[in-house]
């Protein structure tokens, strides 16, 4: 009988380890507001959503290898053929010049702009193709190192918002309208593929789900303390791992899946932010003063500066497109840096209620959204100074103020990468919700 008891407790307990360890599968800790939700069964096509702050936590993919692979691939096989054949055209008064995809960069290091080429094709071709090689790679069952596939996993996701391709297509477009005014503007057969490879590399990002790719590369560690769902990590000594969501103790550094460090909260956060802030709003006063674009036609020089760009679209009739670089190139800029300086004033207030917490991390998902738009001006000026050879009869030369606008994009890039969301829910009072909601793609 004794024995029959013991075997029993040991039954029980090995059920309760099971059950406990299912439902620590299931919890996560929001990277944006902190709290601890439990994320219920998703059907194929829907993801679970945070009950606090409605960031997306999960996603689940019918085919999760098989979806991101293919989009890849067929990403990649694009951007090869758009750097293999003519991009855009133009013909001005009997004279003609063709450019390739490949070629914008080696026409600015020509001139003396290496500086801009680089931005070109670290953001346009070398990041979103390591991207999608790292997707394909991650995502098929290659015998490759664990070490080397954790620094990819790592700069994947880190990688993405660096990924400027759609920005780069805006800007071929609103060039397309300014050199319309000057000659005839034609398409390459390079122009479709690229079209396409843009398409298929955001869909391929989409098809990533960030907690499932790190639980195919190693499980995460387990934590043989409750949680109790619906409260937030600081408050049971807990943090999240913001590279691969794994649930850690607050006092461990480093983390034992992906090896990262990371605190509690981003150490210096606010410090951090305000000087890339205060920085960007140095350079930004030079980049609007200094000119962007040098336009040399028939021997005469033209410089023009950002504002007296979008004031001669404008007087040409071109509103839609002098709107585009005045909200991209003024407004963006300007209202970034302002929303920045707003969240820091208040992650570092006293005392704030559900609703300011809810409006300021609005104003930060926008702010990380809308900020790499602003890249378009520059994106501008590399496809006009690479298409606009014509010697005398018409030339386009990038300029000092393109470089420091581009430096204001990145800086304040990084500065909203540097401010830690979480700051901005830490006083609010926790309002327990067991799960997650969860939304049909």
């Amino acid at each position: 009988m004794v024995c029959s008891h013991e075997n029993h407790e040991q039954h029980s307990h090995a059920t309760h380890a099971t059950h406990a360890t299912q439902q620590q599968d299931n919890l996560m800790l929001c990277p944006q507001c902190d709290m601890l939700v439990a994320l219920p069964p998703l059907a194929y096509g829907s993801k679970a959503v945070c009950p606090r702050c409605k960031t997306t936590l999960s996603s689940r993919w019918e085919e999760p290898r098989k979806r991101p692979i293919g989009y890849a691939l067929s990403a990649l096989f694009m951007l090869l053929l758009a750097n293999i054949f003519p991009f855009i055209n133009m013909r001005v008064a009997g004279l003609g010049n063709e450019i390739k995809l490949i070629q914008i960069p080696q026409v600015m290091v020509a001139e003396d702009y290496a500086s801009m080429a680089t931005l070109f094709m670290v953001f346009v071709q070398l990041i979103p193709a390591f991207c999608m090689l790292a997707i394909i790679l991650l995502c098929t069952k290659v015998p490759i190192p664990k070490g080397l596939k954790e620094w990819m996993a790592k700069m994947l996701f880190q990688f993405k918002t660096w990924c400027m391709v759609e920005i780069f297509l805006a800007g071929v477009l609103v060039s397309f309208v300014k050199l319309m005014a000057y000659g005839d503007i034609g398409v390459g057969s390079s122009f479709v593929p690229y079209c396409l490879f843009c398409l298929l590399q955001v869909r391929a990002f989409q098809c990533v789900d960030r907690r499932w790719l790190w639980n195919d590369i190693e499980p995460a560690p387990r934590l043989d303390r409750p949680m109790e769902v619906g409260r937030t990590g600081l408050r049971q000594g807990l943090r999240s791992c913001q590279c691969c969501t794994a649930i850690l103790p607050a006092e461990l550094t480093q983390c034992p899946r992906c090896h990262s460090r990371g605190y509690v909260r981003r150490r210096h956060s606010l410090q951090w932010t305000m000087a890339l802030l205060l920085t960007s709003i140095l350079l930004y006063i030079p980049a609007n003063l200094m000119p962007i674009m040098v336009t040399e036609a028939l021997g005469n020089k033209l410089t023009s500066t950002i504002m007296a760009g979008v004031i001669l679209l404008w007087g040409e009739g071109s509103y839609p497109v002098a709107m585009v670089i005045f909200i991209a190139s003024i407004m963006v800029p300007s209202l970034k840096m302002l929303a920045i300086g707003w969240l820091c004033w208040d992650a570092n207030g006293t005392g704030k209620a559900r609703a300011d917490s809810e409006r300021m991390h609005l104003i930060y998902e926008v702010v990380e959204f809308v900020g790499r738009w602003s890249m378009i001006d520059v994106f501008v000026i590399a496809v006009l100074s690479a298409l606009v050879r014509m010697g005398q009869l018409m030339s386009i030369y990038p300029d000092i103020g393109a470089l420091l606008f581009a430096m204001v994009v990145i800086l304040t890039m990084f500065a909203a990468m540097t401010f830690d969301p979480r700051l901005t829910w830490d006083r609010v009072n926790e309002t327990i919700k067991k799960e997650p909601q969860g939304d049909g793609k």
